[in-house]
C-alpha cells in the first residue's frame, strides 16, 4: 500500500465532507436560482455555506466568490483587477516563485500591454521588503504575492506588503492555496484586498475554489465569464452546489481543529526531516527552515535524480515540484530562484504531509528512502565524479 506524502498536490476528501455533500446529489438537487420552494431551500444552504467560508478567513459573506479552482480564482483576481483599473496605470508586481496560475497570467497581461515587475527572492525564498517597497511606482495598480510557496513552503511577509500597498493606493492579492489550513489566515489581519484558495488542498473535492474580494473592489473587477448574475455578477454559471457545501464544510473543520492539525502535521514533518537528515548522508532542506508552513518538506538528495528516486521508492507518493508542472523535464523555477545548485536541484523532492498521515507511515517512508538512495548512489556517475 502506498504512503501518500503529496498533500500539496491534492488531499483526500475528508469523509465528513462527503457526508455533507451527498444530499445535494440525491435530494437537494434544485437550482439555487429557481424561485420555487426547493430552489429557495438550496439557495439558503448556499448562503449559509458562503457565511461559513467567510467566517474562517475573517471576511463578510458578500465578499466570497465561488469558482471552479484556485487557478480560476487567481486569474479572476489578477486579470479582473488589471482590466478594471487599467485607466489608473498598467504596472503590476509579482515574484519569480509564484505558482504557474499567477506567473502565466502575468505573462499573458504583458502581451496585453501591461508592465510587470518580477521580484527576486533570497536563498530562503523570501522577497526582500525593501526591494518590494522600491518596486512600487506611481502607475502601479496591483501586487500579487503568494502567502506560502507551493514547492518549498516559504511564508512571505504579505501583511507588511499589504500595508505598503495601502499606503500607496495599490491593490494587493495573495494566493493562499498552500497556506489555508496550514497556518492562521485572516484577511483583516493580512490587510489584503483579494485572496484565493482551493477546495482540493483542504480535504474538499477538486473543482471548487474561492476568491475573496474586498467589498469596495467588487464593482471594479471585470468578469472572466459573462452570462447570468451569479456570484454578484462576477462569475456567470449555475452554482456547483454540492462542491460549495463541501468547501464550506472543509472551512468549518479547519476553524474547529486548526491547532490540532498544525500540531500533528508539524510533528510528523519534523520527525520525517530529522530522520532523513540524520540517516541519509548528503541531504539538505531547500528554503527557509523556520519560516514555512508545517506541511511541506523539500529535500535534496545529492548525486541522484529525483525522478529516479520516485521510481525506485514507488511506494511513496511525492513530487519533484508543483503538480501543475509535473510533466516538465525542466528543474523547478522555484529552486532556480533561490539559487540552488544546478546539479543538486535535479535531486530535489517535495514531500507534503496532511491530516491523515501517521507516524508509522513517516517512519516507513524514511526506511524506504534510505534503502533506495543507497542503491541509486551506488550507480551514480555524479557520486563517482565527486569522490
Amino acid at each position: 500500500m502506498s504512503i501518500y506524502l503529496d498533500n500539496s498536490a491534492t488531499t483526500p476528501v475528508d469523509p465528513r465532507i462527503i457526508d455533507d455533500m451527498m444530499p445535494y446529489f440525491k435530494e437537494k438537487y434544485a437550482n439555487p436560482s429557481s424561485i420555487h420552494n426547493d430552489g429557495r431551500v438550496v439557495r439558503e444552504d448556499v448562503d449559509k455555506a458562503r457565511e461559513d467560508v467567510a467566517s474562517l478567513i475573517g471576511a463578510d459573506s458578500s465578499e466570497i466568490i465561488f469558482t471552479a479552482s484556485g487557478s480560476e480564482s487567481d486569474n479572476m483576481a489578477i486579470k479582473g483587477l488589471a482590466y478594471g483599473m487599467k485607466h489608473r496605470g498598467k504596472h503590476l508586481i509579482t515574484s519569480n516563485i509564484e505558482h504557474k496560475a499567477v506567473l502565466e497570467t502575468f505573462k499573458y497581461l504583458e502581451k496585453e500591454g501591461f508592465d510587470v515587475t518580477y521580484l527576486n527572492v533570497n536563498n530562503d525564498g523570501i522577497v526582500d521588503i525593501e526591494d518590494f517597497r522600491k518596486s512600487i511606482r506611481k502607475d502601479t495598480i496591483l501586487v500579487s504575492i503568494m502567502l506560502a510557496n507551493n514547492e518549498i513552503g516559504t511564508i512571505q511577509p504579505v501583511k507588511e506588503m499589504a500595508e505598503i500597498c495601502r499606503d500607496n493606493d495599490v491593490y494587493m492579492h495573495t494566493d493562499a492555496v498552500q497556506a489555508l489550513g496550514k497556518m492562521p489566515v485572516d484577511v483583516t489581519d493580512l490587510g489584503v484586498h483579494m485572496l484565493t484558495f482551493s477546495g482540493h488542498k483542504i480535504y474538499a473535492p477538486k473543482g471548487i475554489g474561492v476568491l475573496y474580494v474586498d467589498e469596495s473592489l467588487k464593482d471594479f473587477i471585470v468578469p472572466l465569464v459573462h452570462g447570468g448574475h451569479h456570484e454578484y455578477g462576477l462569475r456567470a454559471g449555475t452554482e456547483n452546489v454540492p462542491y460549495i457545501i463541501g468547501i464550506a464544510k472543509a472551512c468549518e473543520i479547519i476553524k474547529n481543529q486548526l491547532n490540532e492539525d498544525l500540531e500533528k502535521i508539524g510533528y510528523l514533518r519534523d520527525l520525517f526531516e530529522k530522520r532523513v537528515l540524520e540517516e541519509i548522508p548528503d541531504t539538505y532542506i531547500n528554503g527557509a527552515k523556520d519560516r514555512r508552513v508545517c506541511s511541506i518538506s523539500n529535500i535534496t538528495f545529492k548525486y541522484i535524480e529525483g525522478e529516479a528516486l520516485m521510481v525506485y521508492a514507488s511506494e511513496i507518493d511525492c513530487s519533484t515540484g508543483s503538480a501543475c508542472t509535473s510533466d516538465s523535464v525542466d528543474a523547478s523555477h522555484v529552486l532556480y530562484a533561490i539559487n540552488a545548485d544546478p546539479v543538486d536541484m535535479h535531486g530535489a523532492l517535495r514531500f507534503s504531509l496532511g491530516r491523515f498521515n501517521t507516524e508509522e507511515e513517516v517512519n516507513r517512508a524514511v526506511d524506504i528512502l534510505k534503502e533506495n538512495v543507497k542503491k541509486l548512489r551506488q550507480m551514480s556517475p555524479l557520486l563517482q565524479t565527486n569522490k
